[in-house]
């Protein structure tokens, strides 16, 4: 899997370089600004671009409209972004329509090396990750009057877990039940979400797209 990292802190870069190259990642470009972010996307096609939010010059969110900017034009490319915080407008900025090759994943999170390998190996295959505090401020702070008030606890449990990249299996084991019973809880959560039905729509992806904007709207 080819990579690009960009991030302002060259012991950053190098750092997450060689712990993603011993895992047998191809680290194909290292980029400190946005600008030149985007030059490497255009000349070498990478598989995913790995994107801090606060880049140069004001550091708030250059690292972000670079990623949009990425998705937009390149849309097989995955894009990570990494924070240093828990934002839910950033995240519902980056997923927007679409939640394919997309992760938003706290910086804390890069020092598992497994977790973030499988994180970059959903996103090249197409999927989307949202890092797992970020879920569990949603539902914390959800509303009464929104569509996610209509599933149980269980299913919110089981959302949260779809919205992190997990697949059926994955969410049976992790709550110690059988993957039928997360299929039955799958099909609650799409049905009471009012989800497109048609074959070539990914409700899943829907789901975890519903999942951000309605706790977004939160007053």
């Amino acid at each position: 899997m080819r990579l690009i990292l960009a991030d302002d802190s060259v012991l950053i870069r190098e750092g997450l370089a060689r712990l993603l190259r011993e895992q047998g990642f191809d680290v194909v470009a290292q980029c400190s600004d946005a600008p030149t972010l985007l030059s490497a996307v255009d000349e070498l096609q990478p598989d995913i671009a790995v994107v801090d939010i606060r880049m140069p010059p004001t550091h708030t969110d250059e690292g972000l409209v670079a990623a949009e900017a990425v998705r937009a034009k390149h849309p097989s490319v995955g894009v990570l972004v990494l924070s240093q915080y828990v934002d839910v407008t950033y995240a519902l900025r980056l997923v927007g329509d679409d939640a394919h090759h997309v992760g938003y994943l706290l910086k804390d999170r890069v020092g598992d090396l497994a977790q973030l390998a499988e994180t970059l190996e959903r996103i090249a295959a197409g999927g989307s990750v949202v890092d797992p505090a970020l879920v569990e401020e949603l539902v914390s702070a959800r509303t009464q009057d929104d569509r996610l008030a209509e599933l149980t606890p269980r299913e919110l449990e089981v959302l949260a877990l779809v919205a992190q990249g997990r697949t059926d299996r994955g969410i049976a084991r992790t709550l110690f039940v059988t993957q039928k019973t997360v299929e039955a809880h799958v099909r609650n959560i799409l049905r009471k979400l009012d989800l497109p039905t048609e074959p070539t729509e990914n409700r899943r992806v829907h789901a975890v797209i519903a999942y951000l904007r309605t706790s977004a709207r939160r007053p």
